[in-house]
């Protein structure tokens, strides 16, 4: 009797646990809720399609609609079992994925699908949420600029003048940098009208009043701090100088350099030898402010912190002092002899260069400058019917000298900011605002995870405008399930009192309390799903074992442990009829 061997092979890897950290979060089922199809929508349901992209997204960080559906067929059987057994190549085809993202493109059922999913993962994972932080960036792409399309060139944060470019707008939760809501505006709107809305949508996911909003100095706008305390909300952010002038923090300074305002020293939270550090210095003082908000007149306390940040006006002053060398370096060589030096033959003309160069490297009032005229002679000698003659030359040399008194004024000035609050003291100290506001780079880190290798925003090949903006949104959808991730790895090991080991590749005993959502998944790198079909035998499967680390991961996420085995299982009712022709 003759035998037809079959063989089907694929990585399985971190597929099964992406997909049920999706349906731990509900994923699916609330995005089916708020955005329902048309009706020549076919095969997979938009939730279920979403969390099919985004795995893809999150495995491979790469958002190309063309490479979803070669992906799709090479992973088939570990997406029927993980997923769903309907899914099928033709769902992650490129027209089918444009589909979805115009359905997420629509404002509204994006803005009532982010409150649902807000408050469906606090319930979840338990939150408590009591600081919310708001900032934005840019993304550039190849979109057409039109009149009044998304895609417009402004100020580029990719560094990227040269590309239009949009602006994303993310507002996130403590302590876990988890995105709430997402804003996509044309590149290049101003960052201050757009606090307000972003603030209002944060407050309709989370209804209870009494938030602390963060946020940079964009901000501080009077009518973004006035709307803020009239909802009931507090706010902590810096003052740009158009708030408090040099002038002013001069004479809010002089005290302390006269040694007459006392200062709260500011220290950072113990390390885990119990260490901590002294990071600042500063005072407070009180602002009574007083505006209309929706036609309301409203009044209210605002306390401003004077602080100065030591390891800030420490790297400031090596930066000035360099400064200063590079500019008495450059003014020096003003007006010396040699090759492709230029000669200036008058004072004012060199007089001018050495100010270009003072303010170049911003260091005017603090170099003295001198000027001095060498008169000199030289013999001509007679050549052909010109006669021999003397001629006198004068020569401008420059002499620069350091201004010790500005020098030690300036640096007194360096690593001092203003900040304020709506906060009263007792619920906000000013070493609490100081550690609060430290905590700023959880906005940065999820921007640099949405623009990063995982979810790989920039650049933006899409050219319509409302796919770009679904694009945006279903990245968002991503960075939540890193964020949670993470978040439950590192919630579980601080109950433990416990760190993970063996994530860092060439350190096996390397251990951490603090695992990234991408360290979690590359640990499962490698894990393989082999069906195989001897006929007229019945099909079998194998399933590369877990390894103790991946165990481990798993039983910190608190998802089953036969997750991977149940797949295999899964596989065998599911597998192709293997070997007919």
């Amino acid at each position: 009797m003759s035998q037809t061997a079959s063989v089907i092979s694929e990585r399985v890897d971190d597929i099964p646990l992406l997909v049920e950290q999706m349906r731990q979060m509900d994923l699916a089922a609330l995005l089916n809720e708020h955005f329902v199809p048309h009706g020549n929508w076919h095969g997979l349901t938009p939730g279920e399609l979403s969390v099919l992209w985004l795995t893809y997204i999150l495995s491979e960080g790469d958002h190309r609609l063309n490479q979803v559906e070669a992906w799709v067929q090479a992973h088939l059987v570990t997406l029927q079992g993980c997923l769903s057994p309907a899914v099928g190549r033709l769902d992650a085809s490129d027209d089918h994925l444009a589909h979805l993202l115009d359905l997420l493109s629509d404002d509204a059922s994006w803005a009532r699908f982010e409150q649902a999913c807000a408050q469906s993962l606090i319930r979840t994972y338990a939150l408590t949420p009591r600081v919310s932080r708001v900032d934005s960036t840019s993304a550039s792409g190849y979109g057409r600029v039109t009149r009044d399309g998304l895609f417009q060139f402004g100020y580029s944060k990719d560094h990227r003048p040269d590309l239009p470019q949009v602006k994303v707008k993310l507002t996130t939760l403590d302590p876990l940098g988890l995105p709430l809501v997402t804003q996509v505006v044309p590149g290049q709107r101003g960052d201050d009208p757009l606090y307000v809305p972003a603030i209002q949508q944060t407050q309709a996911c989370l209804p209870e009043r009494g938030l602390t909003h963060i946020g940079d100095s964009k901000m501080g706008a009077l009518d973004t701090r006035a709307y803020i305390h009239y909802s009931g909300d507090y706010y902590l952010l810096p003052l740009a100088l158009v708030h408090v002038s040099a002038a002013d923090m001069d004479a809010r300074l002089t005290p302390v350099w006269q040694g007459q305002q006392r200062l709260t020293t500011i220290y950072s939270p113990r390390d885990t030898a119990g260490q901590r550090e002294k990071i600042a210095v500063g005072f407070e003082w009180r602002e009574t402010l007083t505006t209309t908000v929706q036609g309301v007149p409203t009044t209210w306390t605002e306390r401003r912190f004077l602080i100065q940040s030591l390891n800030q006006a420490r790297a400031q002053a090596q930066a000035l002092h360099a400064r200063l060398a590079q500019a008495q370096q450059a003014v020096e060589a003003l007006n010396q002899r040699g090759r492709g030096h230029r000669r200036y033959p008058t004072v004012a003309p060199l007089q001018d260069a050495a100010h270009r160069l003072l303010t170049q490297y911003a260091v005017a009032g603090l170099l003295q400058i001198t000027y001095h005229a060498h008169h000199t002679q030289r013999r001509v000698r007679a050549y052909g019917p010109r006669r021999a003659r003397t001629e006198q030359t004068t020569d401008y040399h420059l002499r620069v000298h350091r201004q010790p008194a500005a020098l030690a004024r300036a640096i007194q000035r360096l690593g001092w900011r203003v900040y304020a609050t709506n906060h009263p003291a007792r619920t906000l100290s000013l070493p609490q605002a100081v550690l609060a506001y430290r905590q700023q780079y959880l906005e940065e880190r999820s921007f640099g995870r949405l623009k990063g290798r995982t979810l790989a925003l920039t650049p933006l090949y899409l050219a319509q405008d409302q796919r770009v903006t679904g694009l945006i949104r279903l990245l968002s959808l991503g960075l939540r399930v890193l964020t949670v991730v993470e978040f439950q790895v590192r919630r579980s090991l601080q109950t433990l009192q416990a760190e993970l080991a063996g994530l860092y590749a060439g350190q096996p005993k390397r251990a951490t309390a603090q695992p990234t959502a991408e360290q979690l998944l590359r640990a499962f790198t490698g894990i393989t799903l082999t069906l195989w079909r001897t006929r007229p035998s019945p099909p079998c499967s194998h399933l590369t074992p877990l390894s103790p680390l991946q165990r481990h991961i798993l039983k910190l996420l608190k998802f089953p442990l036969t997750l991977y085995s149940r797949l295999q299982h899964q596989s065998l009712k599911l597998a192709p009829k293997m070997g007919e022709p």
